[in-house]
């Protein structure tokens, strides 16, 4: 994903956006996580409803999957962000940033970014790209359904207006950035959120900790973008890597990080999550919101288990199994609800809808076997 092409001279400071931007109420969908009046007392940043949001659109790529469901279309593109908006998701995520070759994007100009993968104009052949695996093996990237690359302006523009958006803030983990490069690169970002957001639900989120307390910072000065409520959530493996910096190293320094910055939320992987249940009853009482990430979101088992935790939201691959998992689940509740209600009418004991404790038995089996994967 690449930013809009915006001339470094062209680029606004916040004090310089003009004085007579119409702010209104936050969306009546989202709550504010920090007062107005700059008081520190908090409110729980609410989803309307469990979340089902696309990784990278309609799923991430791993070329050296097995699966053709990892390698179907080309990620982070608008082909994958339109065809997830066809499912009943609620937020697409994607990345800002990233790495082509051996160059990282802020090392190249938009038109040789752009020069890479297909290319808009059929008669043009854009340059190979490649994907580095983890343990380091090199892979081109060939998809069944590939894609041109893409700026964030054309996503707002051309993608589905009620879809929300999880933008990614990605910064290079090897490098020590500056608080004036980071802010440099994030005001660029938040120029464009400010021209074309309209009413998009927004949620902003980083790994790179200082991006995360900065940006939310930077944006808190216009904290709704034409009725859009923006939202930032700290990014963390939950400690399964090892960090110089220690506020990357665990759950509980995620929860230090998103209350001394005002951060609404956390986007955990999920083993993190199973690995220490008993953060996410932290993570509440903290009135933090909390969204998982990870390769066990594309089992329906795992997700129904996050919902029953009281985990807001899901990040998938597999966007069409997984909303259709949600939505019969969200079925069968709402059916026990209404059943419930209907014994209590009739003077019967009330029951309230919930798993059976074979079902609870399952997953708590299943779960230790997936953690393996």
């Amino acid at each position: 994903m690449a930013l809009e092409a915006v001339h470094v001279s062209d680029v606004p400071y916040l004090d310089q956006v003009p004085e007579n931007v119409a702010l209104s109420l936050l969306s009546s969908r989202f709550n504010k996580g920090v007062s107005d009046d700059g008081d520190d007392t908090k409110r729980k940043f609410e989803f309307p409803k469990f979340m089902v949001m696309g990784h990278r659109g309609s799923g991430m790529n791993m070329l050296q999957s097995s699966d053709r469901r990892m390698k179907s279309m080309k990620e982070n593109s608008i082909l994958s962000f339109n065809s997830a908006s066809k499912f009943p998701i609620d937020f697409i995520e994607f990345d800002v940033q990233g790495e082509i070759v051996e160059k990282r994007v802020t090392e190249l100009s938009l038109a040789e970014l752009l020069s890479y993968g297909p290319q808009k104009n059929p008669e043009v052949v854009g340059k190979p790209l490649f994907r580095k695996t983890k343990d380091g093996r090199i892979f081109e990237w060939k998809v069944e359904k590939d894609a041109p690359l893409c700026t964030l302006q054309e996503v707002f523009k051309e993608v589905d207006g009620s879809l929300g958006f999880n933008i990614e803030l990605k910064f290079d983990d090897q490098m020590v950035y500056t608080e004036k490069e980071l802010t440099h690169v994030l005001q660029v970002i938040l120029k464009v959120v400010y021209e074309h957001a309209k009413d998009r639900r927004i949620i902003f989120s980083s790994f790179q900790p200082d991006a995360a307390l900065l940006i939310r910072k930077l944006q808190s000065t216009y904290p709704v973008f034409a009725d859009a409520a923006i939202q930032v959530f700290f990014l963390t493996n939950g400690g399964s890597q090892t960090y110089t910096d220690v506020r990357r190293g665990s759950l509980d320094e995620a929860i230090v990080v998103c209350l001394a910055g005002g951060l609404q939320g956390i986007v955990s992987e999920v083993k993190a999550i199973f690995k220490n249940p008993v953060a996410v009853k932290t993570i509440h009482e903290s009135k933090l919101s909390l969204v998982t990430y990870g390769e066990l979101n594309n089992v329906p088992e795992v997700v129904y288990l996050q919902r029953f935790m009281g985990i807001e939201g899901v990040i998938v691959d597999l966007v069409p199994e997984i909303t259709e998992a949600v939505a019969n689940f969200e079925n069968n509740v709402k059916k026990g609800e209404e059943e419930a209600s209907f014994f209590v009418e009739e003077g019967k004991v009330k029951a309230d809808f919930q798993f059976s404790r074979n079902e609870l038995s399952l997953f708590q089996k299943l779960i230790p076997e997936l953690m393996q994967i």
